[in-house]
């Protein structure tokens, strides 16, 4: 059996392009650019909360790293450096090469810099840290929205929730709607050059992994305001013709999460400049509703034009969930 430094040499020492000293040493040394800001995240993959014990490895090495790009998408960064930790069952050492190769993968799509981490013996938990670069004052908040402000949701959110419920054998979906939305749940496409985009644009955002509400309420709760959703503007029509289920489509747009989807506020004015920046990256950006002052709390605007209050609760990993 492999020793873990055998491990780390030969899965996870590559070279680095803009990295002083990665892996191999007591820590990596890096330095940011003249005018940045490190923008610094980390998110938890951990077996039987976030992804079944059996997914395919490599869909979950690109998973790892992904949803931690996201989150640096979601503050108008550049992602450059990633730390691994990661404790295994077993030295497996099939099973990690296939990781390896997927989180390098993402890696190399987003040119990102594996500078190092480290490995223990335990239950299957993988945890990135994820460093990137951001023009000093530029990075956008939860904390900037303000009544009057559009609110968007780019791509096709709720793609993942109906692949989970695929999976958990809770929905039937046709052979197409089938690999797409397994596609969006075990590959999701972080929107980088989005929220490179919207750097001077939004007023506030972030991305979607809790569902569309919860991680709406986040929003409201920094920035001090409420919102009103227009039900008719939700972009359900994909997702009940892939599930025939109205109700379904609807539960796995607003509260299904895991899509990593950009969800922000922008200034009614700037809607042209969506439109365009829309067109120019091939991606749909959805115009949902509008910020509203905060008396007015998380509103819907049903069809029939009824506006029902909503609890902006997302999945607690410590409570009930949605």
């Amino acid at each position: 059996m492999p020793s873990e430094f055998a491990l780390i040499r030969r899965h996870f020492t590559r070279p680095a392009r803009r990295t002083d000293l990665a892996v191999g040493d007591d820590a990596a040394l890096i330095r940011p650019a003249a005018g940045m800001q490190l923008a610094i995240s980390t998110d938890m993959l951990v077996a039987g909360t976030h992804f079944f014990t059996d997914t395919n490895p490599t869909d979950l090495g690109w998973k790892t790293l992904a949803v931690n790009v996201s989150d640096l998408a979601a503050m108008g960064a550049v992602p450059r450096w990633v730390v691994l930790a990661a404790s295994l069952p077993a030295a497996d050492e099939s099973w990690i090469a296939a990781f390896a190769s997927g989180f390098f993968a993402c890696a190399e799509a987003f040119d990102i810099d594996v500078i190092g981490g480290d490995t223990t013996r335990g239950p299957l938990n993988l945890c990135p840290t994820i460093f990137g670069e951001v023009p000093v004052g530029q990075a956008i908040t939860r904390s900037g929205a303000r009544p009057g402000d559009d609110l968007w949701i780019s791509g096709a959110p709720g793609r993942a929730a109906l692949g989970l419920g695929l999976l958990r054998g809770e929905v039937t979906l046709t052979d197409d709607d089938r690999s797409d939305c397994l596609a969006a749940l075990h590959r999701p496409q972080p929107r980088v050059a989005l929220g490179l985009a919207l750097r001077g644009l939004a007023t506030a955002m972030l991305d979607v992994s809790d569902g569309l509400f919860g991680d709406l309420g986040h929003i409201l709760e920094q920035s001090k305001v409420g919102a009103l959703i227009d039900f008719a503007a939700l972009p359900l029509d994909p997702l009940e013709a892939a599930c025939g289920d109205p109700e379904r489509a609807f539960q796995a747009c607003t509260a299904g999460g895991d899509d990593y989807e950009l969800l922000f506020a922008a200034p009614a004015e700037r809607r042209a400049e969506l439109g365009a920046l829309a067109a120019s990256l091939q991606l749909p950006l959805h115009r949902i509703g509008a910020i509203t002052p905060a008396t007015d709390r998380l509103q819907l605007r049903e069809r029939d034009g009824r506006l029902r209050t909503l609890l902006a609760s997302g999945y607690d990993h410590f409570g009930t969930g949605a």
